[in-house]
């Protein structure tokens, strides 16, 4: 696999509404778990679609493990032009951030936000050039943003051994109770 597409859930619909939440770190730290793996078996990129949340957290994984694996390549594909624009300022000033460390940006419409066709066709574009993705994803919650990725990655892996992998809040959990243990000895 040289190409993985990484998102998941938008910040708030994890109910995770600033850069202080600690559950963040743990999701980080799922994501390397999962991504250190496939970079030494020869993941080349790591492409998301930018929006606030997983995928910006994925990039921040990405962005440090460039410091041992100096060969990967972070791409952000997003559907539109300045997705960020209608953000807070804090969250903006983060974006910014992450995009001063991608290799790669680009947006499927140049225009602004006109409709969900944009988002569509970011997706279409997102599974056409990855191997692969990784996705954060909630079975009991079922809803939310990621269903509709996953749908259409199962759809794909059906019809051509499109790699699914399934990052689950119980993974997540698991880490967070180890450092919590670890902590208490």
């Amino acid at each position: 696999m040289k190409k993985l597409l990484v998102t998941g859930y938008r910040a708030h619909e994890l109910n995770i509404f600033n850069e202080k939440h600690e559950g963040i770190e743990y999701i980080k730290k799922a994501i390397a778990g999962r991504l250190v793996p496939l970079i030494e078996d020869g993941l080349e990129w790591v492409i998301t679609p930018g929006q606030y949340g997983v995928d910006l957290w994925a990039c921040e994984v990405v962005i440090g493990l460039k410091k041992e694996y100096p060969q990967l390549k972070l791409s952000i594909l997003t559907a539109y032009a300045n997705p960020e624009e209608k953000w807070k300022e804090d969250k903006q000033e983060f974006y910014r951030g992450i995009l001063k460390d991608v290799d790669f940006y680009g947006a499927v419409s140049k225009q602004p936000y006109a409709g969900v066709w944009q988002l569509q066709a970011r997706d279409d574009l997102l599974l056409r050039k990855t191997d692969g993705l990784l996705l954060f994803y909630d079975e009991e919650a079922g809803e939310g943003s990621p269903r509709f990725m996953k749908e259409r990655a199962l759809k794909k892996q059906n019809e051509d051994g499109y790699a699914v992998m399934i990052i689950t809040p119980e993974e997540v959990q698991d880490i967070a109770d180890e450092e919590n243990r670890a902590d208490f000895y």
